[in-house]
């Protein structure tokens, strides 16, 4: 049974299809280059992804004692959290919708298979 940690971030102010961007670039990557990755992409979603990880490797290290040296994201997704919805005016006393997206992202490392 392979041991593995996970962390969640809900309700993040950042539109799902912003994050996966980010989330993409770390996917199945070890803890450490997937932190200096993170630290280096000027995306807005950058740090907020970068805070789950370190909490997820902090579970990982905390909770199941694993070797935070051999971590690896085993997977890494985002969901749509709920929708804030807002009007903006326009003309001829028309009122338009606009949609506030939040995400919901999970991250889940474990230790390298070994070989």
């Amino acid at each position: 049974m392979q041991q593995e940690a996970k962390a969640i971030a809900r309700t993040v102010r950042i539109a799902p299809r912003k994050v996966r961007l980010v989330v993409d670039l770390i996917r199945g990557k070890e803890v450490g280059e997937a932190i200096a990755i993170l630290k280096h992409t000027p995306k807005a979603a950058s740090p907020v992804v970068e805070k789950v990880l370190n909490s997820a490797i902090a579970n990982a290290e905390h909770n199941y004692d694993l070797d935070v040296n051999n971590l690896v994201i085993s997977k890494v997704f985002v969901d749509e959290g709920a929708t804030l919805k807002r009007f903006r005016p326009r003309a001829q006393g028309r009122a338009s919708a606009i949609n506030k997206r939040t995400s919901h992202i999970t991250i889940v490392v474990s230790e390298k298979k070994e070989g």
